[in-house]
C-alpha cells in the first residue's frame, strides 16, 4: 500500500488580529513573543532600519500607489531587536493581500503574519514585533486620534511597553522619478513624493512623541516571504497549526516549477529522513526523504496539516 503510494520522484527542486476602527490594527502576538522576563529598558532614543528594510518600505509604497488597490490604506509589521534605548528593525510583513482596507483603516491579516513571524524568527529568536507602519492617503504625517486609541493599549503588549509606528503618506515635493532618499527632519525620511515619519508611543504616554530615524547596513529578513505571501495567506492556519503541533518543523523559500515557492520540512525519527512539502499557491506536493533518497508521495491533498498526518500514519503502519 505504501509503494502504491509512493512513486518515483525526481530531484527534490532546485534548491506569525490586529484590527482598529479606522486605520491598522496590530497584530495579536503569538505567546512566544509577549514580553521577555523584566528588564531594563529606557525611552527609545532612535529607531535603526537596515538598508533592505528602507528600501522595501519604499519600494512596495510605491508599487502600492500603482495598483488597483492604491487608493486604499497598506502597512507592514515591523521585527527585530529591542535593544535597552533603540528598536533595530530587520524585518518587514506586509499586511498582505487578504488585509481589509480602506481610505481610511487598513485591518491586517494576523494569520498570515503570524506564521511569516514564526518563519523569521527561525534566523534569529531574539527577534520580537516592534511596531507598524501605515500609510494615509492625505497628507495627515501623524498618527490619529483613532491610531491613539488602539496602540495606546497595544504597547504594553510589546517588550519595554513601547511601539515604534511610522507614518507613510505621499505629499512630498520629489518627483516620482528622484532616486535620492533625504532626510528633512530627524524623524522623517523622503524619496520622490513619498514620506516615512517616524513616532514612538509607550504605555501611559498622553501622546506620540516624533522618533529620529537612522540607517545601517543589513537585510530585511523577511523580504523573500513577500514574493510567496498569497502561498502564506493561502496556508496559514494550518501551518501554523502544524508548526505548533510538531518539534522542529523548518520552512526555506525555494524555486518552484513556475514561481518561488515555500517548502515545509518536518523531520522524522531518524536523522536525515523527512517529509518535505512543497506549496506554490494553492498547490501542494508531497516528498518522503528516506536515507538520502526523495521520492514522490502521489497524494491528492490541499489541506497540508490532513497530508501530512496520512503520510505519518502510513508510515506507522509500515515500519
Amino acid at each position: 500500500m505504501w509503494r502504491a503510494l509512493l512513486s518515483a520522484a525526481g530531484r527534490w527542486l532546485n534548491e506569525f488580529g490586529r484590527s482598529l476602527p479606522r486605520r491598522r490594527g496590530p497584530p495579536q502576538l503569538p505567546v512566544s513573543e509577549r514580553p521577555a522576563p523584566p528588564r531594563q529598558y529606557e525611552r527609545f532614543r532612535r529607531v535603526v532600519l537596515t538598508d533592505g528594510v528602507g528600501r522595501t518600505l519604499f519600494e512596495e509604497y510605491a508599487a502600492h500607489r500603482q495598483s488597483e488597490r492604491g487608493a486604499e490604506e497598506t502597512g507592514w509589521v515591523m521585527l527585530g531587536l529591542r535593544e535597552a534605548a533603540q528598536a533595530v528593525v530587520l524585518a518587514t510583513l506586509p499586511a498582505g493581500a487578504e488585509r481589509n482596507a480602506g481610505v481610511a483603516h487598513v485591518r491586517f491579516n494576523p494569520i498570515g503574519q503570524a506564521l511569516a513571524s514564526r518563519i523569521v524568527r527561525q534566523v534569529d529568536k531574539r527577534l520580537t514585533i516592534l511596531g507598524v507602519v501605515h500609510t494615509h492617503p492625505g497628507s495627515m504625517r501623524h498618527p490619529s486620534d483613532a491610531d491613539y486609541r488602539g496602540d495606546k493599549h497595544w504597547v504594553a503588549q510589546l517588550r519595554g511597553e513601547e511601539g515604534v509606528f511610522g507614518i507613510g503618506t505621499a505629499d512630498g515635493r520629489g518627483g516620482a522619478e528622484t532616486v535620492l532618499a533625504r532626510q528633512p527632519k530627524p524623524h522623517v525620511q523622503a524619496l520622490g513624493p513619498l514620506r516615512l515619519s517616524w513616532y514612538s508611543l509607550r504605555h501611559g504616554d498622553s501622546g506620540y512623541r516624533p522618533l529620529p530615524v537612522e540607517l545601517t547596513l543589513g537585510p530585511d529578513l523577511a523580504r523573500p516571504l513577500h514574493s510567496i505571501w498569497p502561498t502564506i495567506e493561502a496556508h496559514a492556519e494550518r501551518l501554523d497549526r502544524l508548526s505548533r503541533q510538531q518539534a522542529k518543523v523548518a520552512f526555506d523559500v525555494v524555486n518552484g516549477q513556475a514561481k518561488p515557492a515555500l517548502a515545509v520540512t518536518i523531520p522524522l525519527a531518524e536523522p536525515g529522513d523527512a517529509i518535505r512539502v512543497l506549496l506554490e499557491g494553492h498547490e501542494v506536493r508531497y516528498y518522503l526523504v528516506r536515507g538520502g533518497d526523495v521520492r514522490a508521495a502521489d497524494l491528492d491533498e490541499n489541506r497540508i496539516d490532513q497530508g501530512v498526518y496520512l503520510l505519518l500514519a502510513e508510515l506507522a503502519a509500515h515500519d
